[in-house]
């Protein structure tokens, strides 16, 4: 067990939280961007995530971690090398909770315990991408000490959509 607070626990995923991970997943994601990723674009990516997808990524050597609440999975994220070259070695791909559970501080949880795994992995610094839009990830980012060091554009659909990527030594 990674964090626990009572109720609170971050550990790695099972095979049997595949199915609450797809929904979380699909939940999240549509509360998240809803009005940003066009609709189509987005109802491809839940579709893409069911729980095949989930149950491969908790089988992997790299499984996600999970946050439960009363032994229900309320969030998740998922983290590794990053994926663009430069000095910041580690990476948060996806740092997501249901939306019940978002404003409690349970983020931090998550965030702390991805990172604290890419730091027994000697992965120097930490880098984690957000949709610009998306200000509620921009001001948790923020908040943690994470500061702006590079952006791009992701085009979904016939949408351009500006990313910003935080970043932490």
């Amino acid at each position: 067990m990674l964090g626990s607070s009572s109720e609170l626990t971050v550990r790695r995923g099972k095979t049997a939280d595949s199915a609450a991970l797809a929904d979380l997943f699909a939940e999240s994601w549509r509360q998240a961007y809803t009005g940003i990723i066009p609709h189509a674009s987005l109802e491809a990516i839940v579709r893409r995530r069911g729980v095949d997808w989930w149950s491969r990524a908790v089988r992997s050597g790299d499984a996600p971690l999970v946050l439960t609440f009363a032994d229900k999975p309320a969030g998740y994220a998922t983290f590794g090398v990053a994926r663009s070259p430069g000095p910041l070695k580690g990476e948060i791909y996806e740092l997501y909770l249901a939306p019940d559970y978002q404003g409690l501080g349970f983020g931090e949880y998550l965030f702390e315990g991805a990172r604290a795994i890419l730091d027994e992995r000697r992965l120097k610094g930490l880098i984690v991408w957000a949709l610009t839009d998306n200000e509620q990830a921009y001001q948790f980012y923020w908040s943690r000490g994470g500061r702006p060091v590079a952006k791009t554009v992701e085009k979904l659909g016939r949408r351009s959509l500006e990313k910003v990527a935080f970043g932490w030594d």
